[in-house]
C-alpha cells in the first residue's frame, strides 16, 4: 500500500517579473545613439528651427531611453535606487533644462535676483516644474515597472491614477510610460515585442498629423519607429560606458546649447 505524499502547492508565476532579454541587450550603444539623437533634437529646437528634419531624428531618444530602463529593471536587484539616481539628476537639472529649452515663464521672474536674491531663487526653481523634463517621465517609468515587478499593486494603480491625472505636466505624457511598461513586458520574446510596440507606436503615430506617409496623415511621433528596429537587432559592440556618463551628459549638453544660443546663435 503506498501512501499519498504531502500535497504541492501549485505555484503560477508572476507573468511581469521578466528575469531575461531577448531583444538588444546591448544597451551602451542604444544609450550613445539615444545621447546624439537627443542632442540632435534639442539643437533643432533652439538652435535650428529652420531644420524640422533634426526635430524627426530626435524621435528616436525617448524610445531607446524607455527601452534601457526596461532593461536595467530587468537585471539591476534594485530598481528604487535606479529610481533614486533619475530624480536626484531630475531636481538638479530641472532649472538648467527650463532656461535652455526656453520654458520660462513670467512668474518664474517676479522676484528680483539682486534685490531678493533667495526668494528669487527659489521662486524660480519652483516655477522652472511647471514644464518637467523627461527624466521625470523616466523616474515614473521605474517606479511602475518596479510596483508591477514585485506585484505591489496598489502602488501600481495609484502612481498610475497619479500619473495619468497629471500627464499634461509629463514629457511624453501617460503615452510614454505605457511605452516603457510594454518594453518591460515584452523584452523576453522579440515576437511578443514586435507586434506590440509596434502597434502602439503606429497608434500613437497616428493620433497626431503634419506627416504623410503611404498616403495617410501621421504626427510627428511616427518617427520612433526606427528606434524599435535598434531594439530588436541584437547588436555586439562591445562598447562599455560608465553608468556615470548619462548623469554628467544630460545637464552638459543643455548647458552647451544654452550658451550656443545665447552668445553664437
Amino acid at each position: 500500500m503506498r501512501l499519498a505524499g504531502p500535497k504541492k502547492d501549485l505555484v503560477i508565476p508572476w507573468p511581469f517579473a521578466a528575469t531575461k532579454v531577448g531583444t538588444n541587450q546591448d544597451t551602451a550603444l542604444l544609450k550613445i545613439i539615444a545621447m546624439i539623437t537627443m542632442l540632435i533634437d534639442h539643437s533643432g529646437k533652439m538652435l535650428f528651427p529652420q531644420y524640422p528634419i533634426m526635430r524627426v531624428i530626435g524621435r528616436i531618444a525617448f524610445p531607446l531611453y524607455a527601452y534601457c530602463i526596461a532593461v536595467g529593471c530587468v537585471y539591476t536587484h534594485n530598481p528604487l535606487r535606479y529610481f533614486k539616481r533619475i530624480v536626484l539628476l531630475a531636481l538638479i537639472s530641472q532649472p538648467i533644462y527650463a532656461v535652455a529649452l526656453a520654458h520660462t515663464t513670467n512668474a518664474m521672474y517676479a522676484y528680483s535676483f539682486t534685490e531678493q536674491p533667495l526668494r528669487a531663487a527659489v521662486r524660480f526653481y519652483v516655477e522652472s516644474w511647471s514644464h518637467p523634463s523627461i527624466l521625470l517621465s523616466l523616474a515614473f517609468g521605474i517606479l511602475l515597472i518596479w510596483a508591477l515587478r514585485e506585484k505591489q499593486l496598489l502602488l501600481f494603480f495609484v502612481v498610475g491614477l497619479f500619473c495619468y491625472q497629471i500627464q499634461s505636466k509629463l514629457d511624453y505624457g501617460f503615452k510614454g510610460l505605457m511605452l516603457m511598461l510594454l518594453f518591460y513586458v515584452t523584452c523576453p520574446k522579440w515576437y511578443l515585442m514586435l507586434p506590440t510596440v509596434g502597434a502602439y507606436m503606429l497608434w500613437w503615430g497616428g493620433l497626431g498629423s503634419g506627416y504623410s506617409l503611404f498616403g495617410m496623415q501621421f504626427g510627428i511621433q511616427i518617427f520612433m519607429l526606427p528606434a524599435l528596429i535598434l531594439v530588436l537587432i541584437r547588436t555586439k559592440s562591445g562598447i562599455k560606458m560608465n553608468k556615470w556618463l548619462f548623469y554628467f551628459y544630460y545637464p552638459a549638453h543643455l548647458i552647451l546649447i544654452y550658451l550656443l544660443d545665447r552668445f553664437i546663435f
